[in-house]
């Protein structure tokens, strides 16, 4: 008896595969709001360009909510949301200026990391604790790589002093 994936488990991504395009958009519009609202609570360091906000934890729970493609996509209108001059990335920043300053590598990373954590929970890949975690573990490392290399070779920091600056302090 085969199963119909989108009567799966209720609350799973699965479970969401057979919406309309109003719900599927404004599921897109509340994770961009929920994005920006954990920008929101940033602690600036003080040897590091990159503050200490809620995001990691934003990108985990939405891309296991929504399944890749819907995660991806309200990362991306995040990122189109901060483009078009909304305060919505950490400490109020938006613009232009935002998406090449030392922390875009980190918000360029948001819709892979997204993607990897939402692909992972359709596939149920975080069957068990221990495969969960790496699946976690695997986004978080997506979003710190985007990071560091930005700041690694756009800002010209060298790998070493981007490690330290944009990886180590979390």
């Amino acid at each position: 008896m085969q199963r119909d994936m989108t009567t799966s488990i209720s609350g799973s991504p699965d479970a969401l595969a057979g919406t309309s395009a109003a719900v599927n958009g404004l599921l897109i519009a509340g994770a961009s709001a929920l994005f920006a609202l954990s920008a929101q609570i940033a602690i600036p360091l003080p040897h590091s360009p990159v503050p200490i906000t809620l995001q990691p934890l934003a990108i985990l729970l939405i891309g296991a909510a929504l399944g890749p493609t819907r995660s991806a996509m309200a990362a991306c209108l995040y990122l189109l949301e901060g483009l078009a001059g909304l305060p919505v990335f950490a400490l109020g920043h938006s613009g232009p200026a935002a998406l090449i300053g030392p922390t875009a590598g980190y918000l360029y990373a948001y819709p892979a990391a997204s993607w990897i954590a939402g692909w992972c929970a359709t596939r149920r890949v975080g069957s068990s604790r221990l495969r969960a975690s790496l699946v976690m573990v695997a986004a978080i490392v997506t979003l710190y790589v985007g990071g560091w290399s930005w700041l690694a070779v756009a800002w010209g920091l060298g790998s070493r002093s981007a490690f330290v600056a944009g990886i180590a302090p979390f």
